[in-house]
């Protein structure tokens, strides 16, 4: 399957890739990170974005964050053109728009568990609380312990809330278990289908790990830069369903 852009009558959904290429020179070879890369994600969606090492996962991620720029192509996400997007606008799409979490949770070391969420509240003026957002997250009791004192799961969980606490309507999460245990894992998978659930968030996670895949409503998966196929899941499995 292309992953070909499908519109429901006039409507278009919330997140398109439309022929989108992204380019790199390295020694004078041109590598295509992305090679004419077409598919949608409705609003409220969680995706599932999976492959293997080096197949353009998270060159998408990074296009659809607005952190890279496409060669070519058309992105779009919430009637906004990010591929048409410079400066002051492409850092408010990134600072209001979307959160991220990554495999390595990038918390400050010397700011407490809360401390790193407030730290939202900053740079976002619709930012949640993030006193509930942390006790939402499960981590009541943990505000004021530092990073150091947290086991990774805790510590993943408080990079969550710190993208949380942003209100953003896109979740974007590059291998968020993949220096968790299965278990630790399976947690945090847990929080980010409620998170999609409860808030309408649009969650797209970046893995190679495909026994993840039966979470989501939407499985895309790729391969050397392209689209391999789109899958839509009717009945997503239970976090309880899953194991690896």
């Amino acid at each position: 399957m292309s992953g070909r852009l499908i519109r429901k009558g006039s409507t278009v959904s919330y997140i398109t890739f439309e022929n989108v290429t992204k380019e790199y020179r390295t020694g004078g070879e041109r590598v295509l990170a992305a090679n004419q890369v077409n598919f949608e994600i409705e609003k409220g969606e969680l995706c599932v974005v999976l492959g293997p090492s080096g197949a353009g996962k998270t060159t998408i991620l990074n296009l659809l964050g607005g952190m890279d720029r496409a060669t070519s192509g058309k992105i779009t996400v919430g009637g906004k053109e990010v591929t048409a997007m410079r400066g002051k606008e492409l850092t408010e799409y990134r600072r209001l728009d979307v959160g991220f979490v990554f495999q390595f949770y990038n918390l400050m070391p010397n700011l407490t568990a809360l401390e790193n969420v407030e730290l939202a509240r900053q740079v976002c003026p619709n930012a949640l609380d993030p006193v509930e957002v942390m006790r939402q997250v499960g981590l009541g009791e943990r505000m004021n312990n530092f990073p150091a004192q947290l086991s990774g799961g805790e510590q993943q969980r408080v990079s969550i809330a710190r993208a949380l606490c942003k209100n953003p309507a896109l979740l974007l999460c590059d291998e968020p278990t993949g220096a968790l245990d299965s278990k630790t894992g399976l947690q945090v998978l847990s929080l980010l289908k409620d998170v999609s659930e409860k808030y309408q968030t649009t969650v797209a996670i970046i893995t190679h790990n495909a026994a993840i895949a039966p979470l989501a409503r939407r499985v895309i998966r790729v391969r050397n830069g392209q689209i391999e196929s789109v899958t839509l899941n009717d009945h997503p499995a239970s976090v309880e369903e899953i194991a690896w």
